[in-house]
Protein backbone atom coordinates (compact mmCIF):
# COMPACT_ATOMS: atom_id res chain seq x y z
CA UNK A 1 0.00 0.00 0.00
CA UNK A 2 1.28 3.77 -1.08
CA UNK A 3 0.96 6.46 1.55
CA UNK A 4 -2.09 7.70 1.76
CA UNK A 5 -4.22 4.20 1.56
CA UNK A 6 -3.64 4.08 -2.10
CA UNK A 7 -3.46 0.02 -3.07
CA UNK A 8 -2.11 -0.47 -6.13
CA UNK A 9 -3.00 -3.56 -6.41
CA UNK A 10 -6.58 -3.10 -5.94
CA UNK A 11 -6.09 -0.20 -8.99
CA UNK A 12 -4.62 -2.26 -11.30
CA UNK A 13 -7.59 -4.50 -10.69
CA UNK A 14 -9.91 -2.00 -11.35
CA UNK A 15 -8.13 -1.17 -14.68
CA UNK A 16 -8.38 -4.70 -15.82
CA UNK A 17 -12.18 -4.69 -14.85
CA UNK A 18 -12.66 -1.33 -16.61
CA UNK A 19 -10.46 -2.68 -19.99
CA UNK A 20 -12.98 -6.36 -19.88
CA UNK A 21 -16.03 -3.81 -19.65
CA UNK A 22 -14.85 -1.70 -22.41
CA UNK A 23 -13.97 -4.59 -25.17
CA UNK A 24 -17.25 -6.18 -24.53
CA UNK A 25 -19.02 -2.91 -25.30
CA UNK A 26 -17.11 -2.61 -27.94
CA UNK A 27 -17.96 -6.15 -29.20
CA UNK A 28 -21.87 -5.44 -28.70
CA UNK A 29 -21.48 -2.25 -30.93
CA UNK A 30 -19.81 -3.97 -33.74
CA UNK A 31 -22.75 -6.46 -34.15
CA UNK A 32 -25.31 -3.94 -33.50
CA UNK A 33 -26.27 -1.94 -36.49
CA UNK A 34 -27.98 1.52 -37.08
CA UNK A 35 -30.09 2.91 -39.89
CA UNK A 36 -30.27 6.59 -40.93
CA UNK A 37 -32.36 7.51 -43.87
CA UNK A 38 -32.71 10.43 -46.52
CA UNK A 39 -34.83 12.15 -48.99
CA UNK A 40 -37.74 10.80 -47.87
CA UNK A 41 -37.04 6.99 -47.50
CA UNK A 42 -35.10 6.73 -50.75
CA UNK A 43 -31.56 6.81 -49.51
CA UNK A 44 -31.28 3.95 -46.23
CA UNK A 45 -27.56 3.83 -44.67
CA UNK A 46 -27.20 1.02 -42.52
CA UNK A 47 -23.99 1.54 -40.03
CA UNK A 48 -22.07 -0.75 -37.52
CA UNK A 49 -22.56 0.76 -33.66
CA UNK A 50 -19.17 1.72 -34.17
CA UNK A 51 -20.12 3.58 -37.12
CA UNK A 52 -18.96 1.82 -40.17
CA UNK A 53 -20.74 1.96 -42.61
CA UNK A 54 -21.99 -1.99 -44.09
CA UNK A 55 -25.13 -0.80 -46.58
CA UNK A 56 -26.29 1.62 -48.29
CA UNK A 57 -29.46 1.11 -50.34
CA UNK A 58 -31.13 3.98 -53.06
CA UNK A 59 -34.71 3.33 -54.04
CA UNK A 60 -35.32 2.96 -57.40
CA UNK A 61 -38.15 5.61 -57.37
CA UNK A 62 -34.46 7.52 -56.76
CA UNK A 63 -33.31 7.09 -60.60
CA UNK A 64 -35.28 8.67 -63.82
CA UNK A 65 -37.46 5.50 -64.49
CA UNK A 66 -37.28 6.19 -68.18
CA UNK A 67 -33.60 4.98 -68.28
CA UNK A 68 -33.55 1.48 -67.42
CA UNK A 69 -29.57 1.45 -66.85
CA UNK A 70 -30.20 3.64 -64.14
CA UNK A 71 -32.65 1.40 -62.27
CA UNK A 72 -30.09 -1.36 -62.97
CA UNK A 73 -26.73 0.14 -61.54
CA UNK A 74 -28.50 1.31 -58.30
CA UNK A 75 -26.89 -1.85 -56.43
CA UNK A 76 -23.42 -1.17 -57.67
CA UNK A 77 -23.71 2.76 -57.01
CA UNK A 78 -24.35 1.40 -53.60
CA UNK A 79 -21.68 -0.56 -53.31
CA UNK A 80 -19.11 1.80 -54.71
CA UNK A 81 -20.64 4.81 -52.17
CA UNK A 82 -20.09 1.81 -49.74
CA UNK A 83 -16.24 1.12 -50.80
CA UNK A 84 -15.79 4.77 -50.88
CA UNK A 85 -17.04 5.88 -47.10
CA UNK A 86 -15.08 3.08 -46.08
CA UNK A 87 -11.74 4.07 -48.00
CA UNK A 88 -12.24 7.36 -46.98
CA UNK A 89 -12.70 6.11 -43.02
CA UNK A 90 -9.39 4.02 -43.50
CA UNK A 91 -7.69 6.99 -44.62
CA UNK A 92 -9.50 8.95 -41.54
CA UNK A 93 -8.45 6.64 -38.64
CA UNK A 94 -4.48 6.70 -40.56
CA UNK A 95 -4.49 10.01 -39.96
CA UNK A 96 -5.31 10.20 -36.97
CA UNK A 97 -3.10 7.33 -35.88
CA UNK A 98 -0.24 9.43 -37.58
CA UNK A 99 -1.15 12.65 -35.68
CA UNK A 100 -2.36 10.45 -32.34
CA UNK A 101 0.34 8.33 -32.27
CA UNK A 102 3.18 10.29 -30.51
CA UNK A 103 0.81 10.66 -27.57
CA UNK A 104 -0.07 6.94 -27.55
CA UNK A 105 3.78 6.06 -27.29
CA UNK A 106 3.96 8.58 -24.45
CA UNK A 107 1.11 7.09 -22.73
CA UNK A 108 2.72 3.40 -23.31
CA UNK A 109 5.83 4.61 -21.59
CA UNK A 110 3.52 5.21 -17.99
CA UNK A 111 4.68 1.01 -17.90
CA UNK A 112 3.95 -1.30 -20.14
CA UNK A 113 3.15 -1.08 -23.96
CA UNK A 114 -0.26 -0.33 -22.99
CA UNK A 115 0.54 2.51 -20.53
CA UNK A 116 0.09 0.47 -17.31
CA UNK A 117 2.36 -1.71 -15.56
CA UNK A 118 2.76 -5.17 -16.95
CA UNK A 119 0.35 -4.20 -20.14
CA UNK A 120 0.97 -5.74 -23.43
CA UNK A 121 0.45 -3.61 -26.51
CA UNK A 122 -3.30 -3.75 -26.53
CA UNK A 123 -3.21 -2.37 -23.17
CA UNK A 124 -4.19 -5.66 -21.09
CA UNK A 125 -3.12 -6.02 -17.85
CA UNK A 126 -2.98 -9.69 -17.00
CA UNK A 127 -4.79 -10.92 -13.82
CA UNK A 128 -2.77 -10.20 -11.18
CA UNK A 129 -0.85 -13.25 -9.48
CA UNK A 130 -2.33 -14.77 -6.31
CA UNK A 131 -0.24 -13.65 -3.09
Amino acid sequence: MFPGGLDMQQLLEQAQQMQQQVASAQEELEAERAHGTAGGGLVTATVTGTGELVALDIASQACDPDDPLSVESLATLADLVVAAVRDATRAAQELAADRLGPLAHGIGALGGPGGLPGGDATGAVPPPSGG
